[in-house]
């Protein structure tokens, strides 16, 4: 196992979880660099099922490390009860994991802010968590965000006092809603004091000890590609890069210490809350196309953390192809491959037509993107099951042309095919 970056290369929930947890066996460290309480990652623990948000999935094995990065936006009471879920389990969480002191602390007043604002918006709103993900990321731009190190800090008071003149202002006066106390950040800080600030480390050093000793790495990321702040369906998106390249500066390590681009997508497409998606086909606002419908049944696709139902549609070539090119992508790893079992034609889209023009590659502009015709490649489905298969030779002919097509259209080889929940129901091509 290589140094390797592990990343969602379409709207996120590619089942990035079951991926990583496979990979984790053969690294030394796993290292989350972005993103933070909005993601979600589904680990079975005995009969136990337990989403995790912040904490990477190697948690559950006793030699590998676990390193959340500056990258990463940390709530205290979302990472304690994360903590203390797996440490009833039996997992010494404490042993294993070690956080950033540079790591951004969410507060009580980010949640408050980014609730206020989605609620203010109404029909227009973006579609976020909750979480305060986004008004965390702002804090750290404008220079007026609290660390785990500052903590530590002798100007920590007047610095918080001062964060909530300026958010009850905008809360009260301008959303109109209820100001957050100095209690309830209080509260949060102490948390954090208590049960974070021991794990606080400094992640960049501890990782080129590991890399020094030949040890190999996973760099994990959280969300999509496509909900890339730069990159992606903006503003339709999250608060953070998600693509490969933020592994280096949300974990501190240089372009010369990935050796790989793990690109995890599904075999078709899904998206939670609001922006444009071209290959749409059932949503939960009246969009119920029968092959759409079967692929959210099928596919049980409810995210994880939100709970919401997500939107479904045929695989978007375009936007896979952008995200292999971004992230350099080195082998792509399909998943959910056996939810299409069943369907009498498959769908693979291959382009765009805009104002009767073709489209090879995505629109930066969202409401163009949001007017694109897919143009697409139908192919032949399949009746029989490919549940569970672990080798090529068990999958149906027309499976494996889709799986060829979308090779070519993707311009990525394919290195790893998932059939199913489990961890043996997976196949290795290269």
């Amino acid at each position: 196992m290589t140094n390797t970056v592990a990343i969602g290369i379409q709207w996120g929930d590619e089942g990035k979880g079951k991926i990583v947890d496979l990979l984790t066996p053969d690294v030394d460290v796993v290292a989350r660099f972005q993103g933070g309480p909005n993601a979600g990652h589904t680990l079975v623990i005995g009969d136990q099922k337990t989403v995790l948000n912040h904490i990477p999935s190697g948690i559950l094995h006793e030699n590998t490390a676990c390193l959340i990065g500056n990258g990463t936006v940390v709530d205290p009471f979302h990472l304690v009860e994360e903590m203390d879920t797996l440490i009833k389990a039996g997992i010494p969480v404490s042993e294993r994991l070690k956080i950033s002191e540079r790591c951004q602390l969410i507060l009580p007043y980010h949640r408050a802010l980014d609730a206020a604002r989605e609620a203010a918006k109404g029909k227009d709103k973006i579609g976020t968590t909750g979480k305060g993900i986004g008004p965390c990321y702002e804090d750290k731009t404008a220079r007026r965000g609290i660390r785990l190190i500052d903590l530590k800090s002798d100007d920590l008071n007047a610095r918080i006092d001062a964060n909530l003149e300026y958010v009850n202002f905008m809360l009260v006066e301008y959303l109109k809603a209820e100001m957050i106390s100095r209690e309830d950040v209080d509260k949060a800080l102490d948390l954090a004091r208590e049960r974070l600030l021991p794990l606080a480390a400094d992640v960049p050093l501890i990782l080129q000890r590991h890399i020094k000793a030949g040890d190999s790495v996973l760099y994990e990321g959280a969300q999509g590609s496509m909900l890339d702040v730069d990159h992606g369906t903006y503003p339709y998106v999250t608060s953070s890069n998600t693509v490969a390249g933020a592994a280096l500066a949300g974990l501190g390590v240089g372009p010369g210490q990935v050796d790989e681009v793990l690109g995890i997508c599904k075999a078709y497409t899904t998206r939670v809350g609001s922006g444009p998606f071209p290959t749409e086909l059932y949503n939960a606002e009246g969009m119920n196309c029968p092959s759409g419908k079967h692929m959210a049944e099928r596919g049980q696709e409810f995210g994880a953390t939100t709970g919401r139902p997500r939107r479904t549609g045929w695989f978007d070539g375009p936007v896979v192809q952008h995200a292999v090119r971004i992230n350099g992508v080195t082998g792509l790893a399909i998943t959910k491959l056996d939810v299409l079992d069943g369907l009498e034609e498959v769908k693979l889209c291959v382009a765009y037509e805009l104002n009767g023009e073709r489209l090879e590659s995505i629109p930066a502009c969202c409401n163009q993107l949001d007017a694109v015709v897919p143009i697409y490649e139908t192919l032949p489905g399949w009746s029989e099951n490919t549940f569970g298969a672990t080798s090529m030779d068990q999958l149906p002919a027309n499976a494996v042309t889709l799986l060829k097509r979308i090779e070519e259209v993707c311009e990525c080889p394919i290195a790893m095919l998932s059939t199913g929940p489990d961890r043996n129901h997976i196949i290795h091509l290269h």
